[in-house]
């Protein structure tokens, strides 16, 4: 297994990592949690891959997060007598819910919604952003619209209203049967697309309830508007910076994504930052510089993951471009400045007991020579508090319950392992010490330090601070 980290690497799956053999490889090159996207590919597809994984997580004895990733509404034009036109500049080109193949005149759009919301002078993005329209003129089922920017529009393309909070729900009945279908699976993380207001979150949230924990994709600059109240409605965030680059100017997706990340950083939420991060790889063996160093970039930044699309899904190098984020967050981490970096964005703890204890933890980590931060968790609720202090040694989890430990690979600087409920803060402490010394993070004679709470099994409680140092009695096992 590749040398430990903080940050964590998301891996898509695709027709290029499908076998048993490469999702295995992936994970030896440092995947940690593995995206099904559900915007391609059937259901069998999926469950194939995630009973493989789950196959490989006995044989390797290690937790493996599995993220669905939602499709969302996709907004698209109709077709074309000849499959495609071309647009040019000042061309006058119409937008109607006529359903006749379309021509260089007119083409079919099928979402009255679009229309409801239309005014003159704004503005329509087909085919990712590279046509631009601007409206003339609209109606509840037409929209006259002026060529900006032209180009080729083929067959389905997909339609952007930057600007402009849509009246659509995030979950269409695709999304439904898919998160139905991945919750009978057991996947820990959903991802949410298309999310523009709170109320997305909590439709999404009513559904899920506490079967998996729910990512907001930010890719609508409408949400942005909601940002603090979606973060706080959601278990993490991703950064999906190719879709809010549609809708955007370039120059304003970097400042777009600090802004995320440090408000995702604040709120003691998981952050992942997405799309594009090695995309030369997808038919290069290694990435471009200006590629290493976005990705570097996130790390100093202290997100708790960044992820691969199609660098893994239909790439030519999908193992070389894990190995390579790997070394990359591997060589950010062990920089100098990289501690002072991600410490820069503290957080205040809330007045609440587990806030404070591992508030108190940091203090600790700072002032004694610990080895490991050990966190005994049922929820994960207390080792996502010890993350939020971004500590400089590593954070072990100890949970009774796979659920969570999966759940656990995506946060920043924890490593997950299953362990059994005890009753006592003695049996903790044992199997705390024994357990880490297992794992290679503290040896004989070496301080560590426990948080959890008392009463034990019961979520939310997270109240003892704990300081041992590891002793011959605590290793011993007491079933031998």
């Amino acid at each position: 297994m590749p040398a430990k980290r903080n940050a964590k690497v998301v891996v898509t799956l695709g027709p290029s990592s499908a076998t048993k053999e490469t999702i295995k490889d992936l994970v030896l090159a440092g995947a940690d949690v593995f995206r099904l996207n559900f915007s391609h590919g059937e259901q069998d597809d999926h469950r194939q891959r995630l009973d493989t994984i789950r196959q490989l997580e006995k044989e390797l004895d290690q937790p493996i997060g599995i993220l669905l990733d939602l499709q969302g509404p996709k907004l698209r034009v109709g077709t074309f007598y000849d499959d495609s036109i071309n647009l040019s500049e000042n061309d006058i080109f119409r937008l109607d819910l006529d359903e006749r193949p379309g021509n260089e005149q007119r083409v079919n759009l099928p979402h009255p919604e679009i229309f409801a919301c239309l005014k003159p002078d704004a503005e329509l993005l087909l085919n990712d952003g590279r046509i631009r329209l601007k409206v003339t003129d609209a109606g509840a089922d037409y929209a006259n619209t002026i060529v900006i920017t032209g180009g080729e529009l083929s067959d389905r393309k997909g339609v952007n209203v930057p600007g402009v909070a849509l009246p659509i729900s995030a979950l269409t009945t695709k999304d439904r049967e898919d998160l139905e279908f991945g919750l009978s699976l057991g996947v820990d993380w959903v991802a949410l697309s298309f999310v523009q207001r709170p109320e997305d979150v909590d439709e999404v949230r009513a559904l899920v309830k506490d079967q998996a924990s729910i990512m907001t994709k930010l890719e609508k600059p409408a949400a942005i508007q909601h940002l603090e109240a979606i973060i706080e409605r959601s278990d993490s965030v991703m950064v999906a910076r190719g879709d809010l680059g549609v809708e955007m100017l370039p120059e304003e997706v970097p400042r777009l994504q600090k802004r995320i990340v440090r408000a995702c950083r604040r709120a003691g939420k998981p952050v992942v930052v997405a799309t594009q991060m090695l995309e030369s790889m997808i038919s290069a063996p290694t990435p471009t510089r200006a590629e290493t160093t976005d990705v570097a970039t996130a790390v100093y930044d202290g997100v708790d993951a960044v992820m691969l699309s199609g660098e893994t899904a239909v790439g030519d190098y999908p193992i070389e471009a894990v190995a390579i984020m790997h070394r990359i967050i591997y060589q950010t981490e062990n920089d100098p400045y990289y501690q002072e970096s991600v410490e820069a964005l503290s957080r205040d703890p809330e007045p609440v007991s587990g806030d404070a204890i591992c508030a108190a933890m940091g203090r600790v980590v700072e002032v004694m020579p610990i080895k490991v931060v050990i966190t005994y968790t049922e929820s994960g609720s207390t080792s996502l508090r010890a993350a939020r202090e971004r500590p400089r040694i590593p954070i072990l989890c100890l949970t009774p319950w796979q659920t969570t430990a999966r759940r656990m690979q995506l946060v920043w600087g924890v490593h997950a392992t299953i362990a059994i409920a005890e009753d006592d803060a003695e049996k903790v402490s044992n199997v705390a010490c024994r357990i880490a010394v297992a794992e290679g993070y503290a040896e004989l004679g070496e301080h560590v330090v426990i948080t959890a709470g008392m009463p034990f099994r019961i979520a939310g409680t997270t109240n003892l601070l704990r300081i041992v140092t590891v002793q011959e009695e605590h290793l011993q096992d007491e079933d031998t």
